[in-house]
């Protein structure tokens, strides 16, 4: 069913150290709507730098959306999570949680560090499709960012 609601181009941070799931992500998020906008952060601690505009990432754009894995690199997801959702000047942003486990305890600790959403990656690429095409109609056509 079509909508009368226009979707608006969406900045997404997809925090995800595995290259094939990042690429997989955008391919998703881009054929669904080309405007939006993905940076890539491949750990935790790039996450970060890119979040506090530090080292080369001083003009970067601040994100509607993060996407975040838990398993990360440097700095692990829940810690990134935390780190946003304690900042007053970064808590507003959306984090959906996007990772392939399915562990009772990472639901627990994410939704108890504020996340957003969590999801988990489906194998079967059509379904990892379909999510992310709904994951971006809902943040970009029906939710209401700050």
């Amino acid at each position: 069913m079509a909508s009368d609601t226009p979707i608006r181009p969406l900045r997404i941070l997809l925090v995800e150290d595995d290259d094939d799931h990042a690429e997989l992500t955008v391919v998703a998020l881009e054929s669904h709507d080309a405007r939006h906008q993905t940076v890539r952060a491949r750990d935790g601690a790039e996450a970060l730098d890119l979040l506090y505009r530090r080292g080369g990432h001083a003009d970067e754009p601040r994100p509607d959306l993060i996407l975040l894995d838990l398993n990360l690199p440097r700095v692990g997801g829940l810690d990134v999570l935390a780190t946003v959702k304690d900042d007053e000047g970064l808590r507003e942003i959306p984090v959906v949680v996007l990772t392939t486990s399915d562990a009772e305890s990472d639901r627990v600790r994410a939704y108890r560090t504020h996340a957003n959403s969590y999801l988990v990656k489906p194998v079967d690429f059509a379904k990892f499709e379909a999510m992310i095409h709904e994951l971006g109609d809902y943040w970009a056509r029906w939710n209401r960012l700050p």
